[in-house]
């Protein structure tokens, strides 16, 4: 079905996440998201949902530094 939809940014962000992650269309993303969020039975987001800063998710304290490194070989295992 086709329709037109207006989407907060932080929403486009993650729905363009999980499209590319999955390797599904935007609407197929969007489709997901929509079905998990009411298969958990509430509108809200959940309270262990990837907090946003402005447009960029906000990773997990993990005692490591993020080198160049690290970003260049995530990028070539995802095909980016």
């Amino acid at each position: 079905m086709r329709t037109t939809i207006n989407l907060d940014d932080d929403a486009l962000i993650a729905a363009r996440h999980v499209a590319q992650r999955e390797r599904v269309s935007l609407g197929d993303a969007i489709s997901q998201l929509i079905r998990l969020g009411a298969s958990k039975g509430s509108g809200l987001a959940s309270a262990d949902a990837t907090p946003l800063r402005g447009r960029f998710a906000l990773l997990p304290v993990r005692g490591e530094v993020i080198t160049t490194a690290h970003v260049r070989d995530l990028m070539e295992r995802e095909g980016i």
